[in-house]
């Protein structure tokens, strides 16, 4: 599986962005698929995933409310949508993948096998 993010730029604070996740190839399998974030000398931090199948998701505490991850099956595309952004949103965002089995949507970077290139989001105030 090979994913390619799109959608980041420079956004004023209180803007939003939808960033999309292209995976190549069809999924066949539950993946779980997962947006994460990295932001300069900063540990990368789970946003939120979901499952491919039943559309399962889960969020990050901290990323409750302003976050909403989705998914278009027919285009193999996950998307996270971000909204209020403050600058503390800056970073470089992610969208990884993870085979099955699991118990439920992974939240640590080691977890996921497949990783695009990321997507660099700045918020200026």
């Amino acid at each position: 599986v090979q994913l390619v993010e799109s959608g980041g730029g420079l956004v004023q604070a209180g803007g939003s962005l939808r960033l999309s996740c292209a995976a190549s190839g069809r999924i066949v399998d539950n993946y779980a698929m997962g947006w994460f974030r990295q932001a300069a000398g900063k540990e990368r931090e789970f946003v939120a995933g979901l499952t491919w199948f039943a559309t399962h998701t889960r969020y990050a505490d901290s990323m409750k409310g302003r976050f909403t991850i989705s998914k278009n099956s027919a285009e193999n595309t996950v998307y996270l949508e971000i909204n209020s952004l403050n600058s503390e949103d800056t970073a470089m965002y992610y969208c990884a993948a993870m085979e099955p089995p699991y118990a439920r949507i992974p939240i640590y970077p080691h977890d996921y096998q497949y990783w695009g290139q990321g997507t660099q989001v700045t918020v200026s105030s």
